[in-house]
């Protein structure tokens, strides 16, 4: 009895393992892909393949990857700004009208040339203050050139020498005071008397007239500025130098600078300045070069480009670079695309340090990779509009 019963066991447990066997092979058969390899699929799906006429439309551009000489500089935006040493804001010494404006907006001006006239109440008490004290001064100093000689002879007592030399000191006090007065005015004290209450603005240095409020009438204050001059036959070019550069900046070093303005020409200069301090919000530090600017085309606010040779390094070195507008930003990651045949592939980089319209690349592609330099951005939304479709 014992043996049907082991013998019927046998034979359903062949059954089961049979039936294991079945169900795994077609599992395995559903997963495999019946016309080729599931990787070359999934590769497929990142490769573009375009026309010559997609390709021209397009506008892409190929260059071979190779090592080439990069000049190790540190490029930077910047502003330009008039030289703040030779940079001027003039306002009227005193309270006072307005009578003549004899500068135009844009005029170049030589040192102590007139801009402006203005007539002044102030001014003019202090020229009448002036004139007295310069009478009163030519009495006293009479009155003890007189004394002296006659105690002199011993005709007049010391007592009355003595007086009179203090009348002559005390006018000599008074009229420095109203000489001053009017000197603090703005006005020149020798001439005080013949312009009475009218003063002239001037021209502090040669420069030009970069601003201007004055009109004829309005009435002047201290504390606003008539007139603005800027000698801008020097200029600042001021840049904001990341933390992470900052050890490549030294003082003194040399700089080419460009404006879109003039394309092609290069400004040069030296680094005058390098803040001591750095700003907690945009971990930058402030640095200044400065360039000459004889024919005044370099202009205040303008953009500019600054390349400040780096220190402590070598000149040049061979690098792996492409084009800034080589790499595009594909789901976060920084990449290019290289031409295989005539398909198009991305290739994840890990870009390195900027120098001028080109990025060192690290890792990612090699040397003699033919790199899509222009037309990047369409083969990535070409891309991308591929794999919304093959989602969908």
């Amino acid at each position: 009895m014992k043996k049907p019963i082991r013998s019927a066991l046998v034979s359903l447990a062949g059954i089961v393992l049979l039936a294991l066997l079945a169900g795994c092979d077609a599992a395995s058969e559903a997963a495999a892909p019946t016309s080729g390899a599931t990787t070359e699929a999934g590769h497929d799906e990142a490769m573009l393949k375009l026309s010559d006429e997609e390709i021209a439309r397009a506008g892409i551009r190929i260059e071979r990857l190779k090592a080439v000489p990069v000049t190790n500089a540190l490029e930077v935006t910047a502003t330009i700004q008039p030289n703040q040493d030779r940079f001027a804001r003039i306002a009227a010494p005193v309270e006072g009208r307005i009578v003549s404006v004899s500068t135009p907006l844009g005029a170049v001006v030589q040192a102590g040339q007139t801009l402006a006239a203005l007539e002044s109440v102030a001014l003019g008490e202090a020229s009448s203050t002036l004139m007295a004290a310069r009478a009163a001064h030519r009495i006293a100093e009479a009155d003890f050139k007189r004394a002296e000689t006659l105690q002199a002879e011993e005709i007049i007592a010391q007592k009355d020498y003595l007086r009179a030399r203090a009348e002559f000191d005390k006018a000599n006090a008074e009229l420095r005071a109203a000489q001053d007065r009017v000197r603090v005015l703005g006005a020149n004290p020798a001439s005080a008397g013949r312009t009475g209450a009218q003063l002239v603005v001037t021209a502090p240095f040669a420069g030009t007239v970069v601003a201007r409020k004055a009109t004829v009438g309005e009435l002047a204050s201290p504390s606003e500025p008539l007139f603005t001059i800027a000698d801008l036959s020097n200029v600042w070019i001021e840049a904001s130098i990341a933390e992470t550069q900052l050890a490549r900046v030294r003082l003194g070093s040399h700089a080419s600078v460009s404006v879109s303005a003039y394309p092609g020409e290069l400004f040069e200069g030296r680094v005058t300045y390098v803040a001591a301090t750095l700003d907690k919000d945009s971990r930058t530090v402030a640095a200044r070069i400065e360039v000459e600017n004889p024919d005044g085309r370099l202009k205040p606010e303008m953009f500019a480009t600054a390349r400040i040779e780096a220190a402590g390094t070598q000149p040049t070195n061979e690098l792996l670079t492409v084009q800034n507008d080589s790499i595009i930003l594909l789901h976060g990651q920084p990449t290019v695309f290289v031409a295989e045949g005539d398909h198009f592939e991305p290739h994840p980089i890990e870009p390195g340090e900027k120098y001028g319209d080109r990025t060192v690349v690290k890792s990612g592609i090699v040397a003699g990779d033919r790199i899509v330099v222009s037309g990047a951005y369409a083969l990535k939304a070409r891309l991308l509009k591929s794999q919304i479709s093959d989602a969908h």
